[in-house]
C-alpha cells in the first residue's frame, strides 16, 4: 500500500495512538486485530489477486453470525447458502460501515472474519427481525472478484 506523506503520517500517529495498525490490509495474517472504531478482523487467508479498494465492484461469499461472549452465535445470513454471491461497491455506504471498513485491503482469494461493533453494524435498530438492536455481529467473507 502506498501512502502520501501526510496519509503516512497519519497513519503512524493512529498506529503510536492506538497500539494497533491503520488499515485492515496492514495486519499479519491469523492474527486478531482491532482498529481503532473498534472493528475486529483476523485473515484467514490472504488472496493472491486484486486489491480491494474504495471505489471499486466487489462480489464476496459471506456467512453472518450474531456474537455472543466471543463465539458466534446464531446464524442470520449466508450467501453460501443460497449459492449466489453478493456484490457491492466499496465504500459507497450501501453496505454497513462495517463491510465498508473490513472489505478493504483484502486481496482476490482471501478469507477474513470480520467481528463488527454494533456501531458500524445496525446499531440501535437493529435489522429485519433477525438482527436485534445494539448486536455485535461476526461475518466470515471471501473475497471472489473486484473490477
Amino acid at each position: 500500500m502506498k501512502l502520501t506523506p501526510l496519509a503516512g503520517a497519519a497513519a503512524a500517529l493512529a498506529l503510536i495512538t492506538f497500539g494497533t495498525p491503520v488499515f485492515a490490509a496492514d495486519a499479519a495474517p491469523g492474527k486478531m486485530t482491532e482498529m481503532p472504531d473498534g472493528l475486529k478482523y483476523t485473515d484467514t487467508k490472504v488472496g493472491t489477486g486484486a486489491t480491494a479498494t474504495k471505489g471499486s465492484m466487489v462480489s464476496v461469499h459471506y456467512t453472518g453470525w450474531l456474537y455472543n461472549n466471543g463465539q458466534k452465535g446464531a446464524k442470520f445470513d449466508s450467501s453460501l447458502d443460497r449459492g449466489d454471491p453478493f456484490s457491492f461497491a466499496l465504500g459507497s455506504g450501501h453496505v454497513i460501515k462495517g463491510w465498508d471498513e473490513g472489505v478493504a485491503g483484502m486481496k482476490v482469494g482471501g478469507e477474513r472474519t470480520l467481528v463488527i461493533p454494533p456501531e458500524l453494524g445496525y446499531g440501535s435498530r437493529g435489522a429485519g427481525g433477525v438482527i436485534p438492536p445494539n448486536a455485535t455481529l461476526t461475518f466470515d467473507v471471501k473475497l471472489l472478484s473486484v473490477q
